[in-house]
């Protein structure tokens, strides 16, 4: 191991693995390589707050320094909150969760594990009808007095587990899309790499971890039709509510949270966040409903 990845491997540690992305990196341990690295300072962890600053000090043996307001203020820590009644089940929230803290299943609501969240805001600018809360729980203790060592153990464990459920779901996606094409291709060899594993990924993926159900081919166009209607009565239903809320909000001077002043990672997620909106027909808001759209998770 490296000096400079050593140190990073220590101010890792130190960090309290929000994953929130408001350091301006993708994570803790980018913005921990960025550090070692002297490609970053090492006051812009606002969740570590004025102490995350004074320990990173120590560790570095610089001067402390206040933290970046740039990068936002200490404040109590707060755990997001889903208004089920406006849920739509789209499955955005769940997708930017660093932590996998939101379970729910497509087109259900979902709901917040409490004791995973850790409150990095990241769920809010995805959600298409705004029912997300970020709700402060700590009183009036910030940074590291409203977070705890323990908690800073858990959220990695809970971060590298969702990140190595991404990138089994991506193989399984790639196999499903190797088995699609060696289906259709006209001429196409018994065997095709991957094809096989597809097949058992077929059978067996969840409909909550593929973000969808599998339709058979073999569907009648009946009950295509009638699925489609249903969606579409879902969709226009959520959107009214939706509507009714943000005029609400709008009356008391009020507006969606968390939607600007973002890191560019953030704002990155937004932008996908929209064009997954628009595939989902969500993009329309008016009283008529929006065209169906089909299929698309596995090119997403």
């Amino acid at each position: 191991m490296s000096e400079v990845s050593a140190l990073a491997q220590r101010i890792d540690a130190l960090l309290p693995q929000t994953q929130c992305t408001k350091c301006g990196y993708a994570g803790c341990r980018p913005y921990a390589d960025a550090i070692a690295s002297g490609q970053a300072s090492y006051n812009q962890c606002p969740p570590g707050g004025a102490e995350g600053v004074a320990r990173l000090a120590r560790l570095l043996n610089r001067p402390v320094i206040p933290l970046n307001p740039a990068n936002g203020a200490e404040r109590p820590r707060p755990r997001a909150i889903i208004d089920e009644s406006l849920c739509i089940g789209c499955t955005l929230c769940m997708q930017a969760c660093p932590v996998d803290a939101i379970v729910g299943a497509a087109k259900l609501m979902h709901t917040v594990i409490e004791d995973r969240c850790t409150g990095c805001d990241l769920c809010v600018p995805p959600c298409p009808v705004d029912c997300i809360d970020m709700v402060p729980v700590t009183g009036e203790r910030t940074g590291w007095q409203a977070w705890s060592q323990t908690q800073a153990d858990e959220a990695r464990s809970h971060f590298e587990a969702h990140q190595a459920r991404i990138e089994k779901e991506k193989a399984q996606r790639e196999a499903r899309l190797a088995a699609r094409a060696a289906r259709v291709a006209p001429g196409a060899p018994a065997s095709v790499p991957g094809a096989s594993q597809a097949t058992e990924t077929l059978t067996t993926a969840s409909p909550v971890s593929s973000g969808g159900t599998q339709t058979p081919d073999s569907s009648p166009a009946l009950d295509e039709a009638a699925a489609a209607a249903r969606k579409q009565a879902i969709i226009q239903a959520a959107l009214a509510r939706a509507r009714q809320k943000k005029a609400s909000l709008a009356a008391e001077g009020l507006g969606p949270r968390n939607t600007e002043n973002v890191s560019a990672a953030v704002q990155a997620q937004i932008d996908e966040a929209e064009a997954r909106r628009k595939r989902l027909g969500l993009a329309t808001d008016n009283d008529a409903p929006p065209p169906d759209t089909p299929d698309t998770s596995d090119k997403a």
